[in-house]
């Protein structure tokens, strides 16, 4: 049995969406399956209207330290991410900034992890994360 959230996460749909369409809280592999090869009217036009190049419903973090991994939904205002580190973590874990770049901390990333982003030195920083 898979749970409403794993069925939405591996159709690459909202919860919501799954919820409004009647998929149920629990589901077989097999009815998944069944789901998957032939897929109601709903979901192949959900599919249709993909932009190439728009963000997933549901993206995979992994920490780049010690790999514990969640699948989320994304945030608009999420830069794209040097590297991802669970908050217990200390940032020398992980390679340093090449030269030429500063690094900053992006707070709030999923349940337990920094987002951490290196950005050129000569570029004017618009965030108020933390530096270092």
């Amino acid at each position: 049995m898979i749970t409403k959230r794993e069925v939405a996460q591996r159709l690459d749909i909202s919860i919501e969406m799954a919820t409004r369409h009647g998929i149920p809280g629990r589901m077989s592999d097999a009815d998944f399956t069944e789901l998957e090869a032939n897929p109601p009217a709903w979901l192949v036009q959900s599919r249709a209207n993909r932009r190439p190049g728009a963000r997933p419903v549901w993206m995979q973090l992994s920490c780049n330290v010690c790999g514990f991994t969640e699948t989320l939904r994304p945030k608009k205002w999420w830069p794209e991410f040097t590297y991802l580190s669970c908050l217990h973590h200390s940032p020398a874990d992980l390679a340093p900034p090449t030269a030429g770049h500063y690094r900053e901390e992006v707070r709030g990333v999923g349940s337990r992890f920094v987002g951490l982003v290196d950005r050129d030195e000569s570029a004017e920083s618009e965030s108020s994360s933390r530096r270092y």
